[in-house]
């Protein structure tokens, strides 16, 4: 495991800053909430008369007045791009990195195949991102307990669930990816997050636009759906999951067979 491990290393400055941000913003979004709670009626009345935009970030199917609804739609303003931008260069960067830093010769000469190094890499891109959303998890979890607001705690673990799938997802694709191209691929990777956040907004916008929600991995992060069902939404996260096999194929099949230069 020491590519594992190297891999950890080199990135855990990265790693604690991403953290670091997203739950401190996490954690003031729910610390600000008994201050706001009074005015909540009207933010609810007013983001009703806004159409297209409630209905862009699914405010529509949450009641912005309590608790649930209104960390809901900061979660995934927060987590959601955020958790999404750092998946997505933690993915590009797992193997095109080597080239790009000119350590792939230096890597490839020791007795470690290619098989190993790709799965090592990826380990490391899955605990990057499931160490971030524990500790954005715990730090928010701890701030709702701060303010003694009353939530269902199964509500709140699916959203965090549903973020954490999206992420890997993200990371899944973008690893794929970085198994293509010979530069660090930066643009690449935050190019495909955001790409990726935008079309599950116009699939909320309108209706017959609903079948990208199967493109996106934001599909199955709608957090209205989460409470109001109180279950992830299956038909677009089987779909997430069969692009995650898929791309870590992909990864593995050009890997392999790859020039490296």
């Amino acid at each position: 495991m020491t590519i594992l491990l190297h891999e950890l290393r080199r990135n855990r400055i990265s790693l604690a800053v991403w953290t670091g941000i997203i739950s401190f913003m996490l954690a003031i979004t729910a610390m600000i909430y008994p201050e706001m709670k009074s005015q909540m009626g009207e933010l609810t009345d007013m983001f009703a008369n806004m159409g297209d935009f409630t209905a862009a970030f699914g405010m529509d199917k949450l009641n912005f007045g309590e608790f649930m609804g209104y960390f809901g739609i900061e979660c995934g303003n927060v987590l959601g791009l955020g958790g999404g931008f750092f998946a997505a260069l933690a993915g590009i960067a797992a193997l095109a990195g080597e080239e790009k830093e000119r350590t792939a010769e230096f890597l490839l000469t020791h007795p470690v195949s290619r098989r190993r190094i790709i799965t090592e890499k990826l380990l490391s891109v899955i605990a990057q991102i499931t160490v971030l959303n524990v500790a954005v998890a715990a730090v928010s979890s701890l701030s709702i307990l701060a303010i003694g607001e009353e939530v269902e705690a199964g509500k709140i673990a699916l959203v965090f669930l549903a973020y954490y799938l999206m992420q890997l997802e993200i990371g899944a694709i973008t690893f794929a990816v970085s198994a293509f191209i010979k530069g660090g691929g930066l643009g690449i990777g935050l190019g495909a997050a955001f790409g990726f956040y935008f079309i599950n907004i116009f699939s909320n916008l309108m209706d017959e636009l609903e079948f990208l929600k199967f493109i996106t991995p934001y599909g199955y992060t709608d957090v209205g759906y989460i409470v109001n069902e109180y279950s992830l939404d299956f038909k677009y996260l089987a779909t997430g999951l069969v692009f995650i096999a898929v791309s870590v194929i992909l990864a593995y099949y050009k890997y392999e067979k790859k020039d490296i230069s």
